[in-house]
């Protein structure tokens, strides 16, 4: 198998040329590129990543940190970036942090050894001034699903206390007072945030917030199943369920019908996310999109535009959510 030292060679130029001819670099004159393409045909060589890499200095892949592989929630991010970076000749190399600081540090450290490009990272654990130390490093990278105000500008973001917002006032504008809530972990930014879009919509609309009228969940289903338990267990009346994320709603949701609860009609219940599944639920979940994959292609953009330098108009950084009315809340009169 012919080498790029043999196409050099042949062509008689320097080793950094061929790589240039290869990257398709300008700077190249028309007849040295012709002589390295000739010599390449001649030897039937095939270009490879390192050998590309050698005169731009880039190994034309991008790290993704994602806190797990599993889930449709990971996977729309890592898909969308994928696809995006793919139609650019880019590689991506994935790592998971777990939401533990140790690893999501680990899972860095290990994608830059990787000699990546650039980073995309969705961090959970890890402390801002972490990561505002990290931004005055050599490797660029870009956060999906968290803001930081000192890095900004690497920053694609939810407006997710706004969505916190729009999921309570869905069930607050349909009549609903007495309306139940389960988290996600509150540790966790965008849990937080979604908690207290909540409260405010409560408090615009004069309804009374019930501290125990609420569970706080990990986003899995399993909590939501848990949680609605223990909310029905308290013995106070709640006619409305806001959940953190449609996983949850979805336990909820199953929970209910052993308790023999009538859905929609003994309890409306919101969701979050706009999950795939949240519409072929029974009945169709009421939720607030998470436009995830934008986000995602807005992460692969901003490294194209910011580390390959390709002509790509301002990418956005925040996102606005957007409640989508399905079959799951009915207002309160028609109980």
């Amino acid at each position: 198998m012919a080498t790029i030292y043999e196409v050099s060679e042949l062509a008689g130029v320097s080793l950094a040329t061929v790589s240039r001819v290869m990257n398709k670099n300008a700077k190249v004159s028309e007849k040295t590129r012709d002589k390295v393409l000739a010599a390449m045909k001649e030897l039937d060589y095939k270009p490879n990543t390192i050998a590309r890499s050698l005169a731009s200095n880039r190994s034309d892949s991008v790290g993704i940190l994602v806190s797990e592989l599993r889930g449709l929630f990971y996977s729309q991010i890592m898909s969308g970036i994928e696809e995006v970076l793919r139609a650019s000749e880019k590689h991506v190399i994935i790592a998971a942090g777990h939401s533990k600081e140790t690893e999501e540090i680990d899972g860095i450290e290990f994608l830059i050894s990787r000699r990546c490009d650039a980073l995309i990272l969705h961090v959970e654990s890890v402390s801002d001034d972490y990561l505002i130390e990290l931004s005055k490093g050599p490797v660029p990278f870009v956060l999906i699903n968290r803001h930081i105000p000192e890095i900004s500008a690497r920053c694609v973001s939810l407006d997710n206390e706004q969505g916190g917002y729009l999921s309570a006032k869905a069930l607050l504008e349909s009549g609903h007072r007495d309306i139940a809530y389960i988290s996600g972990p509150l540790w966790k930014m965008d849990a937080n945030e979604r908690f207290k879009g909540h409260q405010r919509a409560l408090a615009e609309f004069g309804a009374h917030y019930d501290e125990t009228l609420f569970f706080e969940g990990d986003y899995a289903e399993t909590s939501g199943e848990e949680g609605l338990s223990q909310l029905l267990n308290q013995n106070k009346k709640f006619t409305g369920l806001v959940c953190a994320n449609d996983y949850m709603a979805s336990g909820a949701m199953s929970k209910a019908r052993e308790h023999q609860l009538d859905l929609p009609a003994d309890l409306s219940i919101v969701g979050f996310d706009n999950i795939i599944f949240a519409s072929h639920l029974y009945p169709k979940l009421s939720t607030v999109n998470y436009p995830l994959d934008q986000m995602a292609k807005a992460t692969a953009n901003w490294v194209l535009k910011t580390v390959y330098n390709q002509k790509i108009e301002k990418v956005q950084n925040l996102f606005q959510p957007e409640f989508i009315e399905r079959d799951s809340v009915v207002p309160v009169q028609r109980r």
